[in-house]
């Protein structure tokens, strides 16, 4: 009797969605596009959240580099303009005053070469780099092939390098293995011993070689050209400021310039830098997550009006109904069910349209990309939304929707019969 009940009850509404089909459609159609849009917003966040994730792969944003500069506030009775010579004490230094904000500290040299060739094959001015075993990962340099610099290459000053796949393409034949084989480098033959994955940056072009070899051999002394540091716990802001500031004093003691001097130190500290991305990225989720329950929140005030026009126009309906015996909680009953049926098979089809329209902006712009100059960058990556994101949309506008029913429906109901037969 109970399923009985239901057949028919549930006839009753579909009966009544097609004698209004207009009314139905309306309603529908606007419960679909706020699914729709709410969805596509979120798909649209999450490709360009993706997208920037995409892109910083290669970026360690732990890594803070300290490069010297010029003064530019007389101290001491020296004169401004002085230019500051960091050496490579200020990485034990500096991890000795330090030992809370950075878990490694490593002096780095550079030296640019005038060519670097293979047989018929070279290269002109390329980048030397004086590394160190921790390089590796401070710099977040993936290898392909071979391993990176160790502590016995820095010991016995090996004439080794490491370079990238793009320059091992341009150096060596097609197909042909360049791990173990010589690169002479301004007429000084070095042994390549690792391969890393080009990023597109500009710094694709450097040729890592022992810390130690390119001092000796260039003869650099104990003058370093930056400090390389990895933080930890800097993951606010303030932090990363407060550290900034005392380091300025550090080096500034040990130096001999005024801490407030900025010209004096360069500071690129990429830690600063994902923490910024990192709230940009909330502050951009968020927004997109406004804007779709805006959306959302205009498909329910839609729907709310339509079923009170849906209910004024059935007053006589129901007037008649509750002459013959029906309660008030059957009539709401009936309008919040019908109103429920009309979100769920609309919500349903707005939410797979979402999701069809989102696996669309993937197929079509996420194999695309920009070329920035100096790298490239891919368009839209997985603008996709997950399931259960769709489902709890699809959840909360069935409520919206059982609610924009319940309200009208519950004020028809408790119209005396005679007043709604006579309206």
């Amino acid at each position: 009797m109970r399923v009985s009940n239901i057949v028919d009850t549930f006839s009753e509404i579909f009966g009544s969605l097609s004698r209004n089909k207009l009314r139905s459609l309306a309603t529908g159609f606007a419960v679909a596009c706020g699914l729709f849009l709410l969805i596509i917003l979120q798909g649209t966040s999450n490709g360009i959240i993706h997208t920037f994730e995409q892109a910083s792969e290669g970026f360690a944003f732990d890594a803070i580099h300290v490069f010297p500069g010029l003064t530019s506030i007389p101290y001491n009775g020296i004169q401004d303009g002085r230019r500051i010579k960091l050496d490579d004490s200020d990485s034990e230094v500096t991890l000795r005053n330090f030992p809370n904000e950075l878990s490694a500290a490593i002096a780095q040299i550079s030296h640019t070469a005038n060519s670097a060739s293979v047989g018929k094959n070279y290269l002109n001015t390329v980048s030397l780099q004086g590394a160190e075993p921790a390089t590796q990962e401070m710099e977040a340099i993936q290898l392909l092939e071979g391993r990176f610099i160790n502590k016995i290459d820095l010991a016995e000053q090996r004439k080794v390098i490491v370079i990238s796949d793009k320059n091992r393409d341009d150096l060596f034949k097609h197909g042909e293995r360049a791990i173990n084989k010589q690169v002479r480098i301004d007429g000084i033959g070095f042994t390549v011993i690792g391969i890393y994955k080009d990023d597109g940056m500009m710094s694709s072009n450097d040729f890592y070689a022992p810390f130690t070899t390119l001092q000796t051999i260039y003869g650099k002394g104990y003058e370093i050209d930056q400090l390389l540091m990895k933080a930890k716990n800097l993951d606010t802001e303030e932090k990363n400021e407060a550290f900034e500031e005392a380091f300025r004093k550090v080096m500034a003691s040990k130096h001999d310039f005024d801490p407030e001097d900025r010209s004096a130190l360069w500071i690129w500290n990429s830690a600063s830098d994902n923490a910024d991305m990192t709230k940009a990225e909330n502050i951009l989720h968020t927004a997109f997550w406004i804007l779709g329950l805006l959306t959302l929140l205009s498909g329910v005030v839609g729907v709310s009006n339509i079923m009170l026009i849906s209910v004024k126009e059935r007053t006589h309906e129901f007037g008649i109904r509750k002459a013959i015996g029906a309660k008030p909680i059957d009539i709401i009953g009936m309008v919040v069910l019908e109103s429920i049926v009309i979100t769920t098979i609309f919500g349903y089809i707005g939410m797979v349209l979402g999701v069809i329209f989102c696996e669309y902006m993937d197929a079509y712009y996420g194999s695309q990309t920009m070329d920035m100059g100096f790298f490239q960058s891919s368009v839209f990556v997985d603008p996709t939304v997950d399931i259960s994101t769709c489902i709890q949309a699809t959840f909360v506008m069935i409520i919206a929707g059982a609610l924009a029913g319940f309200f009208p429906a519950s004020k028809a109901a408790r119209v005396k019969p005679i007043e709604a037969l006579r309206g």
